[in-house]
């Protein structure tokens, strides 16, 4: 029979499942041990990642067989793990159909040659492992019940032992087993059997239709196209919200408190992934996420805020789960996100160049559209004096930090060309007026005299990493001297084995503990360099952070350079975003053209 799962299975050992709704994990010996139905945000029914497998998770493996390769099928999340024994081979399927009425995870084993037993172990545990449900079996469907959730899993048979079921089942050359796993509302009837045939060939022509659009090409193709599908699965279908990661309180520091639940719609991930959605030939996305935010943001402008929930939901309260152990006993583990309350005053710069570019591409304003961005350049103005929690939601003290200040200033700087170029109505000389200002404060409060430099805030001479985005904004140009001082002391202060922290912690962040190199930082080295004239230093650096994915092109929040292990949320849309806009910046620098 199956043995218990490896809780600490290695972040980098999981590969993804996606239905553009909500997302599974499955380690490489075949455990789902994380799945939240049917949203991303919903509790998850295996948990086994933050806890043991009786948090549930579902196990399907070939007996006494080692895994000798998995990938997914081409512009998929189809995934196909080839299973060998002493007896036989045998291929596991897994995918999540992509089907907008229904929420299920599809595993299905097909014996290649010889003769295989594959085992399963199912540990259904919805409530993120806190509730054991009530179980019934009907022939061929096995029904769970607990709360407002119902999971019908229609396949062979398993057997009860204790709180799980269990099973083996014998197979030979061109056999094959398949189990559909489905969760519907309790008070619903159980939705009709899937037709697995036809659910893959479905889900794989949805994935092609979307890729037919995609340009990714170059020495980095392979991982930018995975990277662009990551970002593609990352956002929902009917509504258009982004989410930051498909899970919560992977651990920035193992056995710490750094903790956080991603499964929500930042606004500044979601703008950047609209900037490299826009960038490789897709415009629909964009649109829809557009119209995600027009709805998310509708209200008073002073009731902005920096992330919402997938649907457009305001309210995230964060609470802990003390049942759960936490990956690597790093507790809390968190559910909701209690930054939603932090004023970051980068955030509607992001935003502001994410709609700029979607206006250069040809995409008109509608009756909507520009009074929102009106009333979001009103938000800046009024809070132009405040003190904010910076682009890595610090939660100690309020500072100016200088990487916000230069959003604001992108922000304001938007709004008046979207006057002067596109002729559209607003208060010109207010926000040019603004956009002087900020200038002139951050040049002369946001450099160090001694160095150079830019300076994380106005009240330090420290360094950290959004310092690199500056010249994304046009504020200045990446080959400025004080970009160059800038990077100078980033490499100094926050290199750490080839790779950049974020800044150094120092207690500065009002946090216990350290953390690792976040890998989007160095991503942006990556377009540093490369639009500085330091091109081998470029290519360089982002072969060694290709090589950081696993091996089916995933990446974590952040990179344990002494461990050599993934950590963090997973898989990051930051991180993918990164490795999209390095690839992208040497690209133009290769092609002697522009970057979107």
């Amino acid at each position: 029979m199956c043995q218990p799962g490896n809780v600490t299975t290695p972040i980098e050992d999981y590969a993804l499942l996606a239905d553009q709704h909500s997302a599974a994990l499955v380690s490489r010996d075949g455990s789902v041990d994380w799945l939240c139905l049917p949203r991303f945000d919903a509790p998850a029914v295996f948990a086994a990642l933050l806890g043991e497998p009786d948090h549930g998770r579902w196990r399907i493996a070939v007996e006494d067989a080692e895994v000798v390769s998995r990938a997914y099928d081409d512009g998929t999340f189809i995934l196909r793990t080839r299973w060998r024994s002493a007896t036989g081979e045998a291929e596991t399927i897994d995918f999540m159909p992509s089907a907008d009425a229904r929420a299920d995870v599809v595993r299905e084993v097909r014996c290649l040659s010889g003769r295989v037993v594959v085992e399963s172990d199912l540990r259904l545990r919805p409530g993120y492992g806190a509730a054991a449900p009530w179980v019934r079996r009907r022939g061929d469907r096995l029904t769970a019940i607990a709360g407002p959730d119902r999971y019908d899993l229609v396949g062979p048979e398993l057997t009860a032992d204790g709180r799980r079921h269990v099973g083996r089942h014998e197979l030979t050359a061109g056999e094959s087993v398949a189990w559909d796993l489905s969760r519907t509302p309790s008070h619903l009837e159980a939705p009709e059997p899937l037709d697995v045939r036809v659910a893959l060939d479905d889900t794989r022509r949805v994935w092609d239709e979307w890729n037919a659009e995609i340009t990714a090409d170059g020495p980095w193709g392979r991982y930018v196209h995975r990277s662009l599908l990551v970002l593609r699965a990352l956002t929902d279908a009917d509504t258009g919200g982004i989410v930051a990661a498909p899970t919560t309180s992977l651990p920035e520091d193992p056995g710490g408190v750094r903790n956080w639940d991603y499964r929500f719609c930042w606004l500044r991930d979601s703008a950047l992934t609209l900037e490299a959605f826009l960038f490789h030939g897709r415009t629909q996305t964009p649109l829809r996420w557009r119209q995600w935010l027009l709805r998310a943001v509708a209200g008073d402008p002073e009731d902005l805020q920096i992330m919402y929930g997938i649907a457009g939901e305001r309210s995230l309260p964060e609470r802990t789960l003390d049942h759960l152990p936490g990956y690597l006993d790093s507790r809390p583990v968190r559910v909701g996100n209690g930054a939603v309350t932090q004023f970051q005053a980068d955030v509607v710069g992001e935003v502001m160049i994410a709609l700029a570019q979607l206006r250069d591409a040809g995409i008109a304003e509608d009756d909507f559209s520009w009074p929102l961005q009106r009333a979001m350049l009103d938000y800046v103005v009024d809070h132009a004096a405040r003190k904010d929690q910076g682009l890595w939601e610090m939660r100690g003290d309020p500072h100016y930090f200088t990487h916000s200040r230069v959003m604001m200033w992108a922000a304001v700087d938007r709004g008046v060309r979207a006057v002067d170029e596109y002729g559209l109505a607003g208060p010109r000389e207010t926000w040019a007026r603004l956009r002087d200002e900020l200038r002139d404060e951050i040049l002369t409060r946001g450099v160090n005299p001694e160095t150079g430099g830019f300076t994380q805030t106005y009240d330090t001479t420290e360094v950290d990493a959004s310092l690199l985005q500056i010249p994304h904004t046009g504020f200045v140009a990446y080959d400025d001297p004080r970009m160059v001082a800038t990077v100078a002391q980033i490499e100094r202060d926050l290199m750490q084995d080839g790779l950049l922290l974020r800044y150094r912690t120092v207690g500065a962040d009002g946090l216990p503990g350290d953390e690792h190199p976040f890998l989007v930082c160095s991503f942006w080295l990556v377009e540093q360099y490369a639009h500085s004239g330091r091109r081998d230093e470029a290519v360089e650096l982002m072969e060694h952070l290709t090589g950081l994915a696993n091996d089916v092109g995933l990446l974590a929040e952040e990179y344990d350079t002494h461990a050599r292990r993934q950590m963090g949320n997973f898989p990051q849309a930051f991180s993918h975003l990164g490795l999209v806009r390095a690839a992208d910046a040497l690209r133009s620098v290769r092609e002697g053209t522009p970057q979107g």
